[in-house]
């Protein structure tokens, strides 16, 4: 079923499908199953409750909570007030999370029992909330409000409400706001993306039309939902596609793959470190003993993605894509595994350039940065919450400015490089910190790096890795820089080299440089160094 853009709003495509499919399996939930009558009707009945506590119209509610099927009878109940949902990473606490709540203007936190006593807290430093509505709490910790001023309420108690549509006047549209999420902030504050009801359900036609989604297919995600990346590229998806979403807590590569067969998938979700993971694994006589026809994984690495095809009888297919836009452009089954490691091809919902840093386009093959522009309406954010500084600097000439580096070939296949701000120039060379890290991360001793510049004696950079190590696993940094030099150009081998039990990141994920660079510069004398260990690296 297509739907025109006006037509994508939550309400009314929840409605369509219960009028027309309400009987087909929505979402699939430890042992339960809800259908799209049962996401339709429980969406209304938070709904309904939501408005009895004041949610209206333009208010902005926090959700601080984990996997399962009350996050979404929540955000689409919000979406059917027209209210904004404000969905946090569930590791946001103390002055992040107040920063979180009083930038949005959130009125209404719903949070899971897990995370009460820190949202009451944040709530204090936050005057604007007035309600905070818990997941799981028992009786006892309702009773007192934080500060006096905010009332407690049990958010499961919305299920006894009416299940009959809320009715708002003006109707929602499909240009009206629907979500408010947060970039991770790595060089300033976290900005705040107003997204309206139409760009996730236009990512899910772009992932349903690209990759040829079905009606039996069941996509699995164990990413949490409050990401764009399983919210988006796997319950939205599903959601157009009219197919079911198997949704788990957390990823664990123990339990991955009898997850994977024990729900059915066909189509499963990966980041990058997931799928290395998985890859080291040992191999299995039940390897392709599942149901999976196609993994999307980010980034799309030529050995891995070669791997899951050959091992796990898998076809992987990627995006580049921000919270802030779409699928920019999407790698679909139909493309050829030539093409890997880009990120997939140029489609016809938006236009993409390359270009140097005074705006000129470049040619295919050169490395600029990456810019967008959309061709159809409601696919991109409307702005930065309460940063129009922040929103006209990302977007001039018309175009979105993503702050990444990239190359565009004579096919029209983006190949990521770098973000602009973590080249590294060393020896007269421009190192890609994501080629290094890429590489390194082939190592079977390796699950994550962040390479880092670090001043030099000799002017400009030398190069800094940190490692997290693969569990139980023994390596020497001598034997790394062998496996460096062997797979990398010698100008991109790193110098310094250092073990971490887990590297910083913002609550999106993302790896907090500015942090590692900071640390490896105080810290150089300290640092294990190649040069000092009389390691030398043939041209």
């Amino acid at each position: 079923m297509d739907y025109d853009v006006d037509q994508r709003t939550v309400g009314q495509v929840l409605a369509d499908k219960a009028a027309r499919v309400g009987h087909r399996p929505f979402l699939r939930w430890a042992g339960h199953t809800y259908t799209y009558g049962d996401l339709d009707a429980m969406s209304n009945r938070y709904a309904n409750g939501l408005r009895r506590l004041g949610v209206g119209r333009g208010s902005h509610v926090s959700m601080i909570m984990e996997n399962g099927p009350e996050f979404l009878w929540t955000l689409f109940g919000l979406g059917k007030l027209g209210a904004v949902a404000v969905p946090l990473n569930t590791a946001a606490r103390g002055d992040l999370l107040t920063y979180f709540l009083t930038q949005s203007d959130t009125t209404h936190v719903c949070v899971s029992e897990a995370f009460r006593e820190r949202v009451t807290a944040a709530v204090r430093e936050a005057p604007a909330v007035q309600a905070v509505l818990v997941l799981g709490a028992p009786p006892a910790a309702l009773a007192a409000a934080p500060g006096g001023r905010v009332t407690l309420a049990a958010l499961e108690s919305f299920a006894a409400e009416s299940a009959d549509a809320p009715e708002v006047t003006p109707a929602v549209k499909a240009d009206d706001p629907h979500l408010i999420m947060f970039t991770s902030g790595t060089t300033g504050p976290s900005k705040g993306a107003v997204c309206p009801h139409s760009q996730g359900l236009s990512v899910g036609q772009q992932m349903t039309d690209a990759n040829g989604y079905r009606t039996d297919d069941i996509l699995y995600t164990c990413l949490p939902i409050f990401h764009a990346n399983a919210l988006w590229y796997t319950v939205y998806a599903a959601l157009w596609a009219e197919a079911s979403v198997a949704l788990y807590p957390r990823f664990s590569a123990r339990s991955f793959w009898d997850e994977v067969r024990g729900c059915g998938a066909t189509i499963i979700n990966c980041l990058g470190a997931m799928a290395n993971i998985l890859w080291q694994l040992p191999e299995s006589t039940k390897d392709k003993d599942h149901n999976v026809r196609i993994c999307m994984m980010v980034p799309n690495a030529t050995e891995i993605s070669d791997g899951f095809r050959d091992r796990f009888g898998i076809t992987v297919t990627s995006v580049y894509a921000m919270t802030e836009n779409c699928a920019v452009v999407m790698f679909s089954p139909d493309d050829p595994p030539a093409k890997v490691p880009s990120a997939g091809r140029v489609r016809k919902q938006v236009s993409v350039q390359i270009v140097d840093d005074d705006g000129r386009e470049l040619g295919a093959g050169e490395v600029g940065e990456i810019r967008i522009r959309p061709n159809e309406r409601g696919i991109i954010m409307h702005g930065y919450y309460k940063m129009g500084d922040a929103t006209l600097a990302n977007i001039r000439d018309l175009w979105f400015h993503t702050g990444d580096r990239g190359r565009l070939d004579g096919d029209g296949y983006l190949y990521f490089v770098d973000r602009k701000k973590e080249i590294i120039r060393r020896r007269g060379e421009n190192i890609s910190a994501f080629e290094v890290e890429m590489i390194i991360c082939r190592h079977p001793a390796i699950i994550e790096a962040a390479a880092v510049p670090v001043p030099s004696d000799l002017s400009e950079d030398d190069l800094m890795v940190y490692l997290v190590a693969a569990p139980g696993v023994a390596v020497t940094f001598e034997e790394l820089i062998g496996f460096c030099a062997a797979n990398m150009p010698y100008y991109m081998v790193p110098r310094y080299l250092g073990f971490i039990d887990e590297l910083p990141k913002t609550p999106s994920e993302k790896i907090e440089k500015y942090r590692l660079k900071a640390t490896a510069a105080e810290n150089r004398e300290q640092l294990w160094d190649r040069e000092a260990a009389g390691i030398r690296i043939a041209r």
